[in-house]
């Protein structure tokens, strides 16, 4: 009866291992990952819609209306406004773009230089998520519409506002 008790208990560990074995490695393949690894997103998302409103002799309050507050201001260079945007997908490479904005001795724009803005707002995820800062927007909005099956022709017709 001893025997049948302990190959009873063995058979239950072996079953249970099994089991656990299964489940681990059934996590760690495929499309899904493991561990998740969520998508973060720092600092200013500036598209370049926004940089073209930019001119020399604006406001500080009109830069502000333009671009959104900026993330970085130095107290010992108050005329210099960073608008940093950092982009880490949860696997693949970061994107990191700056943008830096300049105000004269009477607080009007002076000059601006950063890295090429896109065209798209960030709650386009899946064009986000194709653009790698290197490639043109446009070219990641291609390969999106490319890779996207075409919708069916409901037959509404909608018009752009004005």
């Amino acid at each position: 009866m001893n025997n049948q008790f302990s190959a009873l208990r063995l058979r239950k560990s072996l079953i249970a291992t099994l089991f656990a074995v299964t489940a681990l490695t059934a996590c760690s393949s495929g499309k899904w990952g493991f561990p998740y690894r969520a998508p973060v997103q720092q600092g200013n998302w500036v598209t370049a819609e926004q940089v073209s409103l930019l001119q020399v002799g604006m406001t500080a309050e009109q830069v502000r209306f333009a671009l959104g507050t900026p993330t970085l201001t130095n107290v010992f260079h108050p005329n210099r406004w960073d608008y940093p945007y950092y982009f880490k997908p949860g696997y693949g490479e970061p994107v990191l773009r700056k943008f830096v904005v300049w105000f004269d001795n009477n607080g009007l724009l002076a000059r601006w230089e950063g890295d090429e803005q896109p065209n798209f707002q960030p709650s386009d995820y899946a064009t986000q998520q194709r653009w790698d800062g290197r490639q043109a927007p446009q070219e990641a909005e291609k390969s999106l519409q490319e890779a996207a099956p075409a919708l069916p022709d409901t037959g509404v017709q909608t018009t752009p506002l004005q």
